[in-house]
């Protein structure tokens, strides 16, 4: 693609939940180009060790690098907890944004309390590395931060399972702590959690705002583009997925995820 406008999107993440972005980018950004990659080989991130999360992001981070992105977005909460500083570097001029940077503005612009109190669930890697407390602080060291890891939600979206009795069972005894607290706003730090949204809004009423880092994200992507002139006005953008395993399952999870049919999934093998 021969101007800067034209480039690409590239958005990450360690399989299927960064579809939740990808599908924010399209209802927002429609008329650009979107260059996704799962990690289906290497799924779960949220499990593995900050190392091994660094290693495997650098190494998506070269092949988007490759494919000439105008810009990176990392939709995944444990590769922005744990690498999103090495990725900025690696990157150079090229601008990356990170669903935590993204999720913690969001919930702030929805607090209108002195001394909000701001809800985090997410994968153990993501509420073990504090990376929500801290940028959540930065911005105001007065805020309440309650967190909680949701490991079993991850399963759950990619089984399909996300609105019947099994999935509320299982919210309920997760967010069971959170009814006690003064909340403000529910950051849901894991891309797979936005299919949850309406059985946690049942959960926590109405009252506090559930903050979606998909959406806030393609928010995020579209002001850095108007300010750098970059957005492509041009016809209906273009989606080309590559994974590192299991092309098939991802093809099938990804239609369900985006509500459209992908004409094909290509394999890559990193290492190579």
């Amino acid at each position: 693609m021969s101007s800067p406008k034209q480039a690409p999107i590239g958005i990450f993440d360690s399989g299927i939940g960064g579809l939740t972005v990808v599908k924010s980018v399209m209802n927002l950004l429609p008329n650009e180009h979107i260059i996704y990659f799962g990690d289906t080989a290497r799924v779960p991130y949220g499990i593995k060790s900050t190392e091994t999360i660094r290693q495997y992001a650098l190494q998506i981070t070269d092949f988007l690098l490759k494919k000439n992105v105008k810009m990176i977005l990392i939709a995944c909460n444990s590769v922005a907890a744990a690498a999103s500083s090495e990725i900025k570097k690696k990157s150079r001029h090229i601008p990356v944004l990170d669903v935590i940077e993204a999720g913690t503005l969001a919930a702030l612009s929805h607090s209108k309390s002195t001394r909000p109190g701001i809800g985090v669930i997410g994968t153990l890697a993501t509420i073990g590395s504090g990376a929500y407390e801290e940028a959540l602080h930065r911005q105001n060291t007065d805020i309440q931060v309650f967190s909680r890891a949701c490991p079993l939600l991850v399963p759950l979206a990619e089984e399909g399972w996300t609105d019947n009795s099994i999935a509320l069972d299982v919210l309920g005894t997760y967010l069971k702590d959170f009814q006690s607290k003064n909340l403000d706003a529910m950051i849901l730090g894991c891309t797979h959690y936005p299919l949850f949204k309406k059985g946690i809004s049942q959960i926590l009423g109405e009252k506090i705002k559930i903050v979606d880092s998909a959406e806030s994200i393609a928010v995020l992507a579209r002001e850095h583009l108007e300010k750098a002139e970059q957005l492509h006005n041009g016809t209906e953008g273009s989606f080309h997925c590559y994974v590192s395993d299991k092309p098939q399952r991802f093809k099938l999870l990804a239609e369900r995820f985006l509500g459209k049919k992908l004409n094909r999934v290509e394999i890559v093998n990193l290492k190579g």
